[in-house]
């Protein structure tokens, strides 16, 4: 089975977009602006103005309301190489970021890195892809690995193919005897 495939994957992606839509909802809300009309197209395009006034999902839910004038994929979410797109997608992470009570420092910005892999991972070699997809459901529970962690789970990932890596679905599939 292949990791995004599998439920520990899904389940956790599917949280990452609730979360998203929810925080956009709320946002157009309060904004007085109804979710999926123009005046919510028009208020994602103020939001990518100055991305770094908003939370990065109230970004990603702007960006989630706009399609590419390039490639006409949800903007930021194209092949790498699409100019809108990679510009857009570089916005995301201009955005803020706050961590949950009760997780470590730095967890929402492992999280909101690894759901930007996971969301637009056509994006991202296989490399990147394992790494991050690996560590999602972990880090929405509120582990966050240490440096040491991530760089041996990085140097085994980088002794496998791409078509192993797309069947790891948990951090322990890399160990040497798994």
């Amino acid at each position: 089975m292949r990791r995004v495939e599998h439920p520990r994957f899904t389940t956790a992606l599917a949280q990452i977009e609730d979360s998203i839509d929810a925080a956009w909802d709320s946002f157009c809300a309060g904004s007085g602006v109804g979710r999926g009309t123009a005046e919510a197209r028009e208020l994602a395009e103020v939001v990518l103005q100055d991305t770094s006034e908003f939370d990065w999902r109230v970004v990603d839910g702007a960006l989630n309301q706009l399609t590419c004038p390039d490639c006409g994929s949800t903007l930021g979410a194209g092949d790498e190489g699409c100019a809108s797109c990679d510009r857009a997608n570089g916005f995301r992470f201009a955005a803020q970021e706050t961590d949950r009570p009760g997780v470590p420092p730095g967890n929402e910005h492992a999280i909101r890195v690894s759901s930007a892999v996971a969301r637009t991972r056509n994006r991202y070699t296989p490399r990147a892809r394992a790494g991050y997809e690996l560590l999602l459901p972990d880090l929405l529970s509120g582990v966050l690995p240490a440096t040491a962690q991530a760089q041996r789970l990085k140097h085994l990932i980088n002794q496998r193919t791409d078509d192993e890596l797309e069947h790891l679905l948990t951090p322990s599939d890399l160990q040497p005897d798994a």
